[in-house]
């Protein structure tokens, strides 16, 4: 009876910078998101981000991860919206974003 009542619901826009049109893009945003946190080498990642290691080389060293290997993570990271690659007047830096910080609560 309810559902007979309603003649409109108007679908409000959700503002968190990211496209959410529709349950296919929303369902896709999820699994690159778990697939980057999924990993607890991605994780300690986040945590060296985190803790102010922000370039490849400080992340290379601290972690002891050979480039290569710590490229192919960031780039699922950023893919999976996590961090953010920035260029800055020192080279690359990587920053944590807002879905990057569920690190803090994970592994404990």
């Amino acid at each position: 009876m309810f559902l007979n009542k309603i003649k409109h619901v108007e679908r409000v826009p959700i503002d968190n910078g990211t496209p959410s049109d529709s349950m296919e893009e929303t369902k896709d945003r999820h699994q690159k998101y778990l697939r980057a946190i999924n990993s607890p080498i991605r994780r300690e990642i986040l945590r060296a981000i985190r803790g102010g290691n922000k370039t490849m080389k400080d992340l290379s060293t601290n972690l002891k991860l050979d480039e290569k290997t710590l490229e192919w993570h960031l780039s699922i990271l950023i893919y999976g919206y996590c961090i953010e690659r920035k260029e800055t007047g020192n080279g690359i830096e990587y920053e944590s974003t807002k879905e990057g910080l569920v690190v803090d609560f994970m592994d404990k």
